[in-house]
C-alpha cells in the first residue's frame, strides 16, 4: 500500500474511534430494548430504474463510508459498484437482472445501518458501564 492510500486512513480512523469510546457521545442512543419496531419499506409507486440506483451508508466520516450504484453495461446486464469513500476503487459485483440489482443495493446499505446501530449502542453500554 502507498502514504496515501485511503483505506488506510480510513482504518486509521476506525481505530482511533474503537480506542477512544470515551471522546464520542452515543448517550442518547436508544438501547436495544427500547429501539422502535422496524417498519417494512415503503413499496414504490412506479417501477424503479436501475441504472444509477444508488444508496449511501452511514457513518461519521465520508473516507469510511460505503456507497453503492447500480450500473448498465451495452448489453443491459447491471452491476453494482462498492467504493469506500469517494477516492477508492470501486468493487463490482454482477452481472445480474436489474431487480437482483436494487435488492443488492438496498440489503447492503440496511446491513450496513443495523450494524452501525449495533456498534453505537455497543459504544453507549460501555460508556455507562466502564
Amino acid at each position: 500500500m502507498s502514504e496515501s492510500d485511503p483505506t488506510d486512513h480510513a482504518l486509521a480512523a476506525i481505530a482511533s474511534i474503537l480506542d477512544k469510546p470515551d471522546s464520542l457521545s452515543f448517550a442518547d442512543a436508544p438501547a436495544a430494548a427500547e429501539t422502535p419496531a422496524e417498519q417494512p419499506p415503503l413499496e414504490p409507486a412506479a417501477p424503479v430504474e436501475a441504472d444509477g440506483y444508488s444508496k449511501i451508508g452511514p457513518g461519521p466520516l465520508q473516507a469510511i463510508r460505503f456507497k453503492w450504484t447500480v450500473r448498465r453495461d451495452d448489453k443491459g446486464d447491471c452491476y453494482v459498484d462498492e467504493p469506500i469513500g469517494d477516492s477508492s476503487v470501486p468493487i463490482s459485483s454482477g452481472p445480474m437482472p436489474k431487480d437482483a440489482a436494487i435488492k443488492v443495493v438496498d440489503d447492503r446499505e440496511s446491513e450496513a445501518r443495523r450494524r452501525c446501530e449495533a456498534i453505537k449502542r455497543e459504544m453507549a453500554a460501555r460508556n455507562v458501564t466502564g
